[in-house]
């Protein structure tokens, strides 16, 4: 299957690795600073990889049969617009895009072009998070009471110098959309996907020189009954401390830990179906970094999809899920109201001028 990745910056190595782990052919890359694509070609041995800093002019030559979008966020939505425009698949880094509005449009276009769009939420391959899953599927938990994701992290000066474009409500947003989308995924994934209501605060409080927000607190209504807690933050003192997901039911209790959810801490359940010592060891990894070990394969149920003409695991439309989840989250602070979901028409631009601006 012939791929190319478009984007070649901070996570193209997982992507880079992903398609190497699937065997894909793997025909072109491309940024527009040729230095840094040219970094990855040479860390990754891509020597017969052909390089484009145009990525209309790499659709038109190469045509490939999938592509990775792992660009600034603000740029997603139009390169996935093109790329299936073009007749490809897609995989779509988080967030899917920063407006309902596009969204839609990219999982309207999959649709009547007849290609997979899936989104990058490659938590959900956790080896923790798949056996929660699989618990949560049994019924295991009963009736399920709350759950709560928090994602405490360290991002300094330094990490916003590296791409001007991060903390930006044009092209991303803030650490709720960048550094917490994939535990919001996974908390709504978990609880029933339907929400009824959000109430939230955010606070620009470490971070003077962004445009968005360093902390991010709500409180989550779901149409079956339960709730969900979220924080999330970029001002850990003075390290990334850890990204944690708790379910709580009538019958069981479950916490993924780690830096992103990578291990199972907590495991009781009524059943007694399992042994939670076991649990905690069989489905417990220990990543080399935050992004984890769930690109390979995200990758490999793609291909899988695309094979055999059926949806991807995370598609376009739990993409938009998570992305929605987070606006009504900025829409909820901005407004101080509660927001009832669905949303309509909100973009992460609805809330530029929201904290003091400072020019990095």
């Amino acid at each position: 299957m012939k791929y190319a990745l478009i984007g070649c910056g901070r996570i193209s190595p997982n992507h880079i690795e992903a398609a190497k782990n699937n065997k894909l052919d793997f025909a072109a890359m491309c940024d527009i600073k040729p230095e840094i694509m040219q970094e990855q070609a040479d860390k990754f041995g891509l020597e017969n990889v052909k390089q484009y800093i145009d990525y209309k002019e790499l659709l038109e030559k190469e045509q490939p049969q999938l592509v990775a979008i792992a660009t600034e966020s603000g740029k997603h939505a139009a390169i996935a617009l093109d790329c299936i425009a073009a007749g490809c698949n897609v995989i779509i880094e988080k967030p899917i895009a920063l407006s309902i509005a596009d969204a839609d449009a990219i999982i309207r276009a999959g649709k009547e072009k007849g290609v997979v769009v899936c989104a990058n939420h490659q938590n959900r391959f956790n080896k923790s998070i798949q056996y929660i899953r699989k618990a949560l599927e049994e019924g295991r938990f009963g009736k399920l009471s709350h759950g709560a994701a928090h994602v405490r992290w360290n991002r300094g000066k330094e990490y916003y110098e590296q791409a001007l474009w991060r903390g930006t409500w044009a092209q991303d947003g803030g650490c709720l959309m960048n550094q917490c989308i994939h535990n919001i995924d996974l908390l709504r994934w978990m609880m029933g996907d339907e929400v009824e209501e959000v109430m939230a605060y955010t606070d620009q409080i470490e971070h003077p020189y962004l445009e968005a927000e360093d902390l991010g607190i709500a409180l989550v209504k779901f149409k079956n009954g339960s709730y969900g807690l979220i924080e999330g933050t970029t001002n850990v003192y003075p390290k990334n401390l850890e990204e944690t997901l708790y379910l709580f039911g009538e019958k069981g209790t479950a916490k993924a830990a780690g830096t992103s959810d990578n291990i199972i801490e907590e495991w009781c359940f009524a059943d007694g179906a399992d042994q939670p010592e076991e649990v905690k060891t069989e489905f417990s990894e220990n990543p080399p970094n935050v992004y984890g070990f769930g690109h390979t394969p995200l990758y490999a149920d793609v291909i899988d999809a695309i094979q055999n003409h059926r949806p991807p695991m995370v598609d376009g439309e739990a993409g938009k899920r998570a992305l929605e989840l987070v606006l009504a989250i900025y829409k909820s602070a901005a407004e101080r109201r509660p927001i009832n979901l669905p949303l309509d028409g909100c973009s992460t631009m609805d809330f530029a001028g929201r904290f003091q601006e400072i020019t990095l």
